[in-house]
Formats: C-alpha cells, structure tokens, sequence
C-alpha cells in the first residue's frame, strides 16, 4: 500500500485519473456497442472485404482481450491469449455477442477499482506477448478496439448502412 507522501507525489504527476481512463475506455465500448447493433444480422457473422474477417470475429477478438485482461491488470497473472480458459463459447447470433459484450462490460467495471493506482506503471507481458507498462497495454486494448471497429465502419459503408458517428462517445 503506498503511503501517503508517496501517492501525493503520484497524483501531482498524473495526466489523467484511472476514472476518467475508464469512462474513456467505456465511451468507446458504447459506440462499439452501438456500431454491433447497427451492423445487418444477415452479414454479421459473413461479410468480408480484401482478405479481412467478419465483423464477428474482430469483436470476438475485442471481447476475448478485454474479457482475459482484467484479472492480469490486476494481479499480474495471465493466462495464454485465446486459450478460453474463462471465455464462453463464442455467440451464434448478434444477440448473444450483444449479451457477451455487456458482459464483459460488467466485468471491466467490477474489476476496475481494484486496480491499484502504482500498478498501471508496472511492466508485465500480458498474455506472454505484449510487455509493457500496465497503463500501455490498456491503451493497447482501446487502440485495438477502435482499430477493429474502424474496419467494421468500411463493411457497413460498403453495405450501405450509415455507421454510429465516431465522435459520439458519451463519457460513462
């Protein structure tokens, strides 16, 4: 536990609170949210462009890092990316990726709190793969998001579906 000194001087140097890292981290959740229920059932799970996959598949990606990350960011202990060893089957219908993602939406919130605020400057290697800081690998996962979610925006423009204005990310 760090003492007081040591968080004063922590929080004098600090750009941006956990909190407000986490509504921002949440913001973007909710457009992607909104981008999966826009998308058209019938191309979901079999839409793809130049050699991309579904839009299925980049938001089973999404969810599986996000879903396997928190108890690493808190602890230290990560299990083999993709190994399922806490991931549900992966969802059949848009419905289910919906429940999946709000699911893990939860979990993300639940977790959050408990990281401590010394712990986003640690060095891990998450999933055995990517080291770095803490705070890094939750940039990481933001940036990973909104990358998949940009290249669901050029399936739905090609499908003729005006996607969800990428600005429009309500803090949480």
């Amino acid at each position: 536990m760090e003492n007081t000194a040591q968080l004063s001087q922590t929080m004098d140097q600090i750009v941006i609170l956990p909190e407000q890292l986490l509504a921002h981290w949440q913001g973007h959740r909710g457009l992607t949210r909104r981008l999966i229920e826009a998308y058209p059932d019938e191309h979901f799970f079999s839409y793809a462009l130049g050699g991309m996959r579904p839009c299925s598949a980049l938001i089973d990606e999404v969810l599986q890092m996000a879903d396997q990350s928190m108890q690493g960011v808190i602890s230290g202990e990560w299990p083999s990316f993709g190994d399922g060893a806490e991931t549900p089957p992966k969802a059949t219908t848009k419905e289910k990726v919906l429940a999946q993602w709000d699911r893990v939406t939860e979990k993300i919130n639940a977790y959050w709190p408990q990281i401590p605020l010394s712990r986003f400057q640690e060095v891990d290697k998450a999933f055995g793969l990517y080291e770095g800081p803490i705070y890094w690998f939750l940039f990481y996962l933001i940036d990973n998001e909104i990358h998949h979610r940009g290249q669901a925006y050029v399936y739905l423009r090609t499908l003729g579906v005006e996607p969800p204005a990428f600005w429009d990310r309500p803090q949480v």
